[in-house]
């Protein structure tokens, strides 16, 4: 199986997000993609003043037209890609699966950094399902730096875990090269150590360029069950497509020593 995972801009401009989205996914399923990964807010754009002064991202339905037109560019591609929820009264930061015709999973970012929490309100739960290109788990940026996110993932079945992200360079001190940047390396280091740890296939697309204050480290990349990069756009937008048999990569990860498997949770203090 062949995955896409993107690193590309997107704003508050939906016809020009769903555009781009529409001619990454013609690319990539050009390509031989079964999976294309989109990044945090990529229908609508991200937070650009995270203290909460600036516009916010249009809230859009599930069932919406937006979503219902992502559903038609993906045809028989799986595709993720993050937006800002309409929850009925609530905003969430969410990330969406779709494929074959209809919404495949959803996920709603459950740890917010940064001020986040003025816009949206927190998810509850993490859950795997089932879509054409095998059993997935989805996260959302900060998500991955809880190690328990993944792994209820990983329990639950998912042999590909996608971050979708909106991850920028560090506010203080940051380098002038991207590459040096202590949260680009934070950012793949959480990648890798996510992938290792719970022998999974690991796809992380991030947002690039500017927005408001930040400035997005890109990074966007497949992860093997052991941990190690098969591809990355490096700090600039791009695709990073690599070729996985997702079920024989996670059996030989596991096969003798199997993490999950291993476990001890009688041994582990509770939370």
């Amino acid at each position: 199986m062949r995955i896409a995972a993107v690193a590309a801009p997107f704003d508050r401009d939906l016809d020009a997000d769903l555009e781009r989205i529409a001619k990454t996914v013609t690319a990539a399923r050009a390509e031989g993609a079964t999976l294309v990964a989109f990044p945090e807010a990529a229908l609508g754009g991200y937070l650009s003043d995270l203290d909460g002064d600036a516009p916010p991202p249009p809230a859009l339905k599930v069932d919406g037209p937006e979503i219902a037109e992502l559903v038609r560019l993906a045809g028989d591609t799986v595709v993720v890609a993050g937006f800002c929820e309409d929850g009925g009264g609530r905003w969430y930061n969410s990330a969406v699966a779709v494929g074959a015709g209809r919404v495949l999973g959803l996920h709603r970012k459950v740890h917010q950094p940064l001020s986040e929490d003025a816009t949206y309100a927190a998810g509850s739960s993490f859950a795997a399902f089932d879509t054409p290109a095998g059993r997935m788990g989805m996260l959302i940026c900060y998500d991955k730096a809880f190690p328990e996110a993944a792994r209820s993932l990983a329990l639950d079945g998912a042999e590909i875990i996608t971050c979708v992200s909106a991850w920028p360079s560090a506010r203080t001190n940051p380098a002038p090269d991207l590459a040096e940047d202590r949260w680009t390396r934070r950012f793949d280091l959480f990648d890798r150590a996510r992938a290792l740890e719970n022998q999974v296939v690991w796809v992380s697309a991030n947002q690039s360029g500017d927005f408001g204050s930040l400035r997005f480290v890109a990074s966007a990349k497949v992860v093997d069950p052991g941990g190690e990069v098969l591809a990355t756009t490096g700090v600039a937008e791009g695709v990073a497509l690599a070729d996985v048999d997702v079920p024989a990569a996670v059996h030989a990860a596991r096969r003798y020593m199997g993490h999950l498997r291993d476990r001890r949770p009688h041994a582990y203090a509770s939370s």
